[in-house]
């Protein structure tokens, strides 16, 4: 038998996908392709030394091996995850958001570790949209179609910086003498609201970024007019940073939503981090936990 370090998160692979003996719905549970899941079986099979299922027309099913050997497994894999879970001090939790939402998401976190000490969420921005959970216990996505649980919609509007008008209500007129911000290498956000508008601009200037937070920062700074979610820029709407010029809203038909791992998978406090997250009451999370 194979001296390497015995594969945990194979054996894992293992418990679930002997439970479901479906790679697909095992993939599910896991938040990981089924791909990964095959491989994770394979390196587990070779690290034993024998097969562990037998795949068939209509699925997978234990070998006598496999089956002998599902028992201790599971008794072993829940008596360490048992003790980790008790040796813990801080309720650590694994949270992906994209680099997008941060100017809501980062408040929120704020406040709620200022309520609960406890509670430490190790945040990991990103710019990939993918529904894989990995190595994480949340995630926060954004996308056309929304998978889990709904936070908010997107719904556009231009915002710019005060010191740029020079009087509370803007047009048409006001727009074109602007440098136009756009949050993405394309003038979609754009175009979608000065549709829903019924306007044409002749956009002369124009500046690009990477995501919706860097075009919102540039104009914040003065540098020009973007187009931008109500309500990612709900705080610096009322600190005054920015000013919403126009009464038209267009919603782009994506949202943001969040997943997270089951309960028996679950760290210690995330039910209390996603249902902060998921409320826009801030009073909703009870301090008696």
């Amino acid at each position: 038998m194979s001296q390497r370090p015995l594969p945990l998160n194979a054996i894992h692979a293992f418990i679930v996908t002997a439970r479901h003996l479906n790679l697909t719905r095992a993939a599910g549970e896991l938040c990981i392709t089924q791909g990964a899941v095959s491989r994770k079986i394979a390196s587990l099979e070779a690290w034993l030394g024998f097969s562990l299922f037998d795949r068939h027309a209509r699925g997978l099913r234990l070998t006598p091996q496999g089956s002998a050997l599902l028992p201790a497994l599971q008794a072993g894999y829940q008596q360490i995850f048992d003790a980790a879970q008790a040796s813990r001090q801080q309720a650590v939790i694994r949270l992906k958001a994209p680099t997008c939402a941060m100017r809501w998401l980062l408040p929120k976190l704020v406040a709620l570790e200022k309520l609960r000490p406890e509670l430490h969420v190790s945040l990991t921005t990103t710019v990939d949209h993918s529904i894989l959970l990995e190595h994480y216990d949340a995630a926060i996505l954004y996308g056309s179609s929304g998978r889990g649980l709904r936070l908010f919609e997107e719904e556009l509007t231009p915002v710019l910086a005060g010191g740029l008008l020079t009087s509370r209500s803007a047009d048409a007129a006001t727009l074109t003498a602007m440098t136009f911000l756009h949050p993405t290498a394309d003038s979609r956000d754009w175009q979608l609201w000065l549709k829903s508008q019924q306007m044409s601009i002749a956009m002369q200037r124009n500046q690009h970024f990477a995501t919706m937070d860097l075009a919102i920062s540039a104009a914040i700074q003065g540098y020009g007019v973007t187009v931008a979610d109500v309500t990612l820029i709900a705080e610096d709407l009322a600190m005054q940073r920015l000013v919403a010029p126009f009464g038209g809203r267009v919603k782009t038909g994506a949202v943001y939503s969040l997943i997270r791992r089951p309960a028996e998978e679950a760290p210690p406090l995330l039910d209390e981090l996603v249902a902060w997250l998921s409320s826009h009451d801030e009073t909703a999370l009870s301090t008696e936990k």
